[in-house]
This record gives C-alpha cells, structure tokens and sequence, in this order.
C-alpha cells in the first residue's frame, strides 16, 4: 500500500510538472494583440479618474505673479458605445452612444465647480474628426459645456494604438503610436518623447488568457492649457479570448509651463478604465435607432446658450461663439467677422420695433454711417411678439448690413443687432432668423425646461 501510495505521488508531481511546463511554454509564446472595431460592435465603458495639484492663475495688472491656487478634481463616466462607421483603414469614424453617467467636479481656489450632461440628451453621435470628437444629440441641442465633457474623455477606438503590430511575447517592448499618447493625454501636438509598452506576461484564468502590459514615458507638447509635460506609468489588461482591451489604469503628472518652460502648475491623477465587449444595448439596437438621424445638419449640431442668471436660453450654430456676458448683454462671435449683441429688459422697459429701428438709426448717424439701403420693419412672428428689419450702411469704408430683431415676452424683453458682412450673407442671415425664433425668456434666476 505505501508503494503504490508513493507511486501515485509520484505520477501526479509528474503531472504536475508537465502540466507547469506546458503552461509556462504556452506563455511564452509570441501572441498577437487585435481588437477589430467594426460597424455593429457594441462595447460598454466605464471611467474614474481622480486629480489633485496647483494651478497658478495669470498675474493681476502690476505684479510679477499669482498665488498657486490648490486644485482637486474627480470624474465618472459610464455608457455602452456602438460602431457606425469605420474608413478603409478600419479606424472608426462614427460611433452611437448611450451615456449612463457623466459627472464631473473640481474645485479651484475653494470655488467649487460641477458638470454633467442632461438626460434629455443622455443619446449622442460621436464624430472623429483630426483625432477629437465632435457629438452631437439626436434628441436635442448639447450646451458647449456638454460638448467639452465629451471632447476631453478617452475615445476607446484610438487607444488600439497601444497594442503591438507584430507578434510579441513576455519582455518585448514596443512603442505606443503618437495618436494613442495624443488620446491619453489631450496633447494637440506632441513635440518630444515616447510611451514605450512591454508585455510582462499571460496568465489564465478560467480559461480565459489575459496579457497584462506596462507602459511608461514622458511626452511634451502643447494643448489648449498651453505648452505642458506629462509623465505616464501603469499598464493595461488585453483579453485574448475575446480581443479586445479590457482594462487600464495610469498614474499621471500633468506640469503646466509657461512661455519660458518654467512650471506654472503640476496636476497628478489616477485613471482608471475598464470596458466589456459585444453588449447589448436596447437604445443602440437596429429597432433603437431607426429613423434616428445620425447625420449632423444644420439643425441637430445647433448649441444651446442656457443663462438662468439672465433669464435666457437660445439656440445657436456652431461656428458661432459666445463672447462674453457684460451685464444685461449677451455678445457672438461669428465666422468671417460676423458679431451680434443681444440685449435683455423688462417687459415694460422693452422697445417695440418701430421703437428700436428710430434708435438704431439714431445710433448708425452717430457713427456716421452711411445708409446704402434698408429693409423695412415686419412681423416674424405673433406670439410671442417678434419682429425683425434690417439695414445697409458702409462705414469707414467697409460695407454691411445690419440685421435686426426684438421680441417681446411674459417675462421679458430682448433687441438683438447682428452686424454681417456680405461675404456668405445669406447663411449668416438665416443663423441670425434662427438664434432670434429660439430665444426662450424667464424671470433671472430661472431656468426654463
């Protein structure tokens, strides 16, 4: 008995070492990384990433510097994600999202700030376009607020440039493509370093293998924060039953340089992604999204302007941009040299059109304009009141018309003056009807839904 006890202790460390061997041998083998992203393939996402550092503002009138300012932030995002449209190259162009969660706080200085997008348009088609996104809902105007919550996330499909382009095995090293570090870090351009990636190992679990892999580098480039150097540890987690990246966490440091590479500010975060392939999502199904328009037009790629501060709300084109709020005065930034000033009052301060077009040709003589023609003052609209004229003057020596329009509300008033140059007239003209058609006024303090 104690023989054949030993025996079949025998046998099975013998097993066991073929079996170790096997697996070990298994391991070491070159194994090639590919994640396919294809129209239909649906994946789910979810991000949390954590910052804390200083940031210095600009320096006040007079003074050499600004006082660093303490800085902490946190985000979540959560949404299920499906592929529209790929180019020849396979890289994809259009993707339709349902997004479950995005919130966003920070606070600098003490000032605390928060974001998040609104349900109503939690759907979104997300545009690639020169390595960023461009969204837009179906469902409704986004704010540029919600537009930069979903600019600045992590746009997954890139990041396949992190993977090897041959085979690799346990030790090799390779270096992640510039569009992958441009992705992780929001660099514009990237001026000088690497990310460099090493495959440490593949281990099974559950029959499932999984390649865990470190990546590293320093990288500095410019970005809208201005000229930066970011530094980049931690590694991700690639599955090689189902293809497809399946988890990252970095540790970050983001140094902020002024004009002569002097550190202005440092941030410090932890990103942490994890993702899961081929969901199912009602919302982003065939049947979900039938007769949803996933095209951008001139309609479902407007902003929405919302100021509860000011009691105003509208709803403008992109190539427009808010300027600035100077007290009751909201002013646009348009293309070409296109601006307008909207204007709000009380109800009973509020000027009606024939009121508004004696000054604003009161205003036009005082600059010493001269009239080279004018539309006549006529009702757009009944309820509530808008009314719109129009006029052509040339002034030191350039010509342009004047588009004007005021409207009369429950809860308010507003006179808005576009001034236009005549180069692509007709379109700005038409933005300018329907900025002036969508202004939605409310008691200052409100906001209306």
């Amino acid at each position: 008995m104690l023989t054949t006890a030993c025996r079949t202790v025998s046998g099975t460390a013998t097993l066991l070492l073929v079996t170790c061997l096997t697996s070990a041998s298994a391991a070491d083998r070159p194994v090639q990384f590919a994640e396919r992203f294809t129209p239909g393939y649906q994946y789910h996402v979810s991000v949390r990433v954590d910052l804390t550092g200083t940031l210095t503002p600009p320096a006040p009138p007079g003074k050499s510097a600004a006082q660093p300012l303490p800085f902490a932030g946190d985000s979540a995002i959560e949404y299920d994600e499906r592929v529209l449209s790929v180019d020849k190259d396979g890289v994809v162009q259009k993707t339709a999202r349902l997004c479950r969660r995005t919130d966003f706080h920070r606070t600098i200085g003490g000032q605390i700030q928060q974001s998040a997008l609104r349900p109503a348009v939690r759907r979104l088609i997300v545009l690639r376009r020169d390595n960023a996104e461009v969204p837009f809902s179906p469902d409704g105007a986004l704010t540029w607020g919600e537009i930069d919550l979903i600019r600045t996330d992590v746009f997954t499909p890139a990041l396949t440039g992190l993977l090897p382009d041959r085979p690799v095995q346990p030790g090799d090293r390779w270096t992640a493509s510039p569009a992958a570090v441009r992705e992780l870090t929001d660099l514009e351009r990237i001026e000088e370093g690497t990310v460099g990636c090493r495959l440490e190992q593949v281990t099974a679990t559950d029959g499932r293998r999984v390649a865990r892999v470190t990546l590293s580098g320093t990288v500095r480039g410019i970005n809208e924060d201005g000229p930066n150097r970011q530094t980049l540890e931690g590694y991700f987690s690639f599955d090689l039953e189902s293809n497809h990246l399946s988890y990252l966490y970095l540790k970050g440091v983001h140094v902020l340089l002024d004009k002569d590479s002097r550190e202005v500010g440092r941030v410090e975060g932890r990103f942490v992604m994890t993702r899961q392939v081929n969901t199912s999502c009602t919302e982003l199904s065939d049947d979900g999204l039938r007769g949803v328009p996933i095209d951008p037009d001139a309609d479902n790629t407007l902003l929405l302007y919302d100021n509860p501060g000011l009691g105003v709300r509208f709803l403008y084109p992109r190539r427009w941009r808010v300027g600035g709020v100077r007290g009751t005065q909201v002013t646009l930034d348009g293309a070409d040299g296109n601006g307008l000033v909207l204007t709000l009052d009380a109800a009973s301060r509020s000027p009606d059109g024939r009121q508004f077009q004696e000054e604003s040709r009161a205003w036009l003589l005082k600059q010493r304009a001269r009239f080279v023609g004018e539309e006549r003052l006529r009702l757009v609209r009944g309820e509530p009141v808008l009314e719109t004229f129009a006029t052509e003057a040339e002034l030191n020596g350039q010509r342009f018309l004047m588009d004007y329009y005021v409207t009369r509300q429950s809860a308010g008033g507003a006179t808005l003056a576009a001034r236009l140059v005549p180069a692509d007239l007709p379109t700005a003209r038409r933005e300018v009807e329907k900025l002036a058609r969508s202004i939605v006024l409310s008691k200052p303090g409100s906001s209306v839904r």
